[in-house]
């Protein structure tokens, strides 16, 4: 068995996730499909992190273990031949130590969230960006973002659903860009908890639109109620992961 790093690009538009189940298509069942095509065998592959439904991905950093001795170019182009026509490319690929874990070993992951905001509805960006019709006041979105970096309990961020053994993380970085009509923002920290960016944008969002929503008491109450509602897994892609 040989040991290979993966990054992948993805859209999750029409994928149920990252986790493979008996409910659809999913990046890992559809790479699964890939590998048992090259090599006969329906190998495991572990990502970074595991993306919800419809959520896509730059660079997601993955490995797997394949028989045999193949090159990091031979494997790459294998994979890449049977995923034509399919929403998930292989970008790079690298051999690596069997110790390598690309789920454990990651020390930042990095995410954006991209939100169109304009009167028209997107056209070419549809399923890749939330519309939000509504001018948003960037300046209350960046001062109420602020509050949220550093190490917090972030309880009225996670959803129900969460199974992390801690809602305390840090946030090492939230930054509110605008380019033309598109909100982007973008989110570093070593690990996150269960809808925790998708959650944080909704409310953002909300204060955005001029809703009494106050960070510090939202913190304080640890309770997913307090919060803004959660935005939608279109605009969330996975950037890279640190190693």
């Amino acid at each position: 068995m040989t040991r290979y790093k993966l990054i992948l690009e993805y859209d999750g538009t029409n994928l149920i996730g990252w986790q493979e189940n008996r409910q659809g298509p999913s990046v890992q069942s559809v790479m699964r499909d890939a590998i048992e095509k090259f090599c006969g065998v329906r190998a495991d592959i572990v990502a970074a992190g595991r993306t919800d439904a419809g959520v896509h991905a730059v660079a997601m950093t993955a490995h797997t273990d394949i028989p045999g001795n193949h090159s990091a170019e031979t494997v790459m182009r294998a994979l890449n031949f049977y995923l034509v026509g399919k929403p998930v490319a292989v970008l790079d690929c690298a051999i690596v130590s069997d110790e390598f874990h690309a789920r454990f070993d990651c020390v930042a992951r990095h995410y954006k969230y991209v939100l169109l905001n304009r009167g028209a509805a997107p056209v070419l960006a549809n399923n890749r960006v939330y519309w939000v019709p509504r001018k948003l006041n960037i300046d209350a979105m960046r001062a109420a973002a602020e509050k949220l970096i550093g190490n917090h309990d972030f309880t009225s961020f996670r959803a129900s659903e969460c199974q992390a053994k801690s809602p305390i993380k840090t946030l090492d970085q939230i930054r509110i860009t605008q380019n033309g009509d598109e909100i982007i923002f973008e989110f570093s920290a070593r690990s996150f908890l269960h809808h925790m960016v998708r959650n944080i944008v909704g409310t953002l969002i909300e204060i955005g639109l001029g809703k009494p929503y106050d960070i510090d008491m939202i913190l304080d109450a640890r309770n997913r109620s307090a919060a803004g509602p959660t935005a939608p897994a279109s605009g969330l892609y996975f950037i890279r992961a640190d190693y």
